[in-house]
């Protein structure tokens, strides 16, 4: 028997200038010494040419526990920006613990209806994986607006940002191919070779948590992919028993190629007490698999985040460093280009 074929990407319509971005808080709250950073989030959007609204949610001081709201308040903001036909792009906001809370309340069919791009990584990572699972969505694993547009970017080289911004603007506007990632000497060839495949990933505990779900990705999908994963806090030892997880799961047997995003305050990852390095722990459970690993990549917590588009193919080439996007992200307004799908 053969299991469920892999789905075609299902890519929001491009952006064009002046069209709306709203930023959004789809986990945690916005607490108010980070009003600043969000407000230059604004800033660097509206630079890039974009309006740009906060949703209501988004409001300083405005909680539940330690979310925006109740699962069912942020369901029902994210269902309504997802059928307002003026909203072209959903930033998150931050990232958080609160996903897991209204994966069955989201409105899937208004995604399929009016696919969008869905931008953030942390807690947001683990929206992509099911929105792609369900839908066939490219999840935009990229910066958020408060840490990261409005954070790590403002702690960027001037020419780093600039790198980022005219990047960003290219995915989310641009209707061929990136191309090469710009890479940096932070990237490591962990393991040679090369591979070619959709992109699947996100935080590690996150990719974990969604195949413990009825949102699970087939294990065919997994066939022939690049599997990325990043992990921010705790253990080593964690990071080291996570990656058996989807050892035992079979992900590692069906997966041609590894990214590693840099790890972020992970206790214990090459300690004087000759603890092992995150290399070490990837190549150990590993094993013989034979397959390129690509480490140190920035994306993820420790950011400024290179966009990493779940479901797109990309080329890996570990030895020469190298990560090329081979599709893009956004599809042609209908009309403007007749050799394009209209839908």
């Amino acid at each position: 028997m053969t299991g469920p074929a892999l789905p075609q990407p299902l890519r929001p319509r491009a952006l064009r200038p002046g069209d709306l971005v709203v930023i959004a808080s789809l986990s945690g709250p916005l607490h108010a010494v980070y009003e600043p950073d969000l407000e230059q989030a604004v800033v660097v959007l509206e630079r890039m040419g974009f309006r740009v609204r906060r949703a209501p949610l988004l409001e300083a001081g405005r909680h539940h526990w330690w979310s925006a709201g109740t699962p069912a308040e942020i369901a029902g903001e994210f269902n309504a920006l997802l059928r307002d036909p003026e909203v072209r792009a959903i930033v998150a906001h931050d990232g958080g613990q609160t996903v897991l809370g209204y994966l069955d309340l989201i409105d899937v069919d208004a995604i399929v209806a009016d696919p969008k791009p869905i931008l953030g990584y942390s807690d947001v990572s683990l929206l992509h994986l099911v929105l792609y699972a369900r839908t066939g969505l490219v999840g935009f694993h990229a910066d958020m607006a408060t840490p990261g547009l409005g954070g790590a970017w403002q702690r960027a080289p001037a020419a780093r940002q600039a790198e980022l911004e005219q990047l960003y603007v290219r995915l989310l506007t641009g209707t061929e191919a990136i191309g090469a990632l710009p890479v940096t000497p932070s990237w490591e060839c962990w393991r040679a070779g090369r591979a070619e495949g959709p992109l699947i990933g996100g935080v590690l505990n996150r990719i974990m948590r969604a195949q413990a779900t009825r949102y699970a990705l087939p294990l065919e999908w997994f066939d022939g992919a690049v599997l990325f994963w990043e992990e921010m806090g705790g253990y080593a030892s964690w990071v080291w028993s996570d990656l058996h997880v989807l050892r035992h799961c079979g992900i590692l047997d069906r997966i041609a190629g590894m990214v590693v995003g840099v790890p972020h305050e992970i206790d214990g990852l090459g300690a004087p007490e000759a603890s092992p390095t995150l290399p070490a722990i990837v190549l150990d459970v590993l094993g013989d698999r034979d397959i390129p690993v690509l480490g140190n990549v920035e994306f993820g917590h420790a950011g400024p985040n290179l966009p990493m588009p779940v479901g797109l193919r990309v080329a890996l080439d570990a030895q020469q460093r190298t990560l090329s996007l081979l599709e893009p992200a956004v599809r042609p307004h209908p009309g403007t280009d007749p050799l394009s799908p209209t839908d």
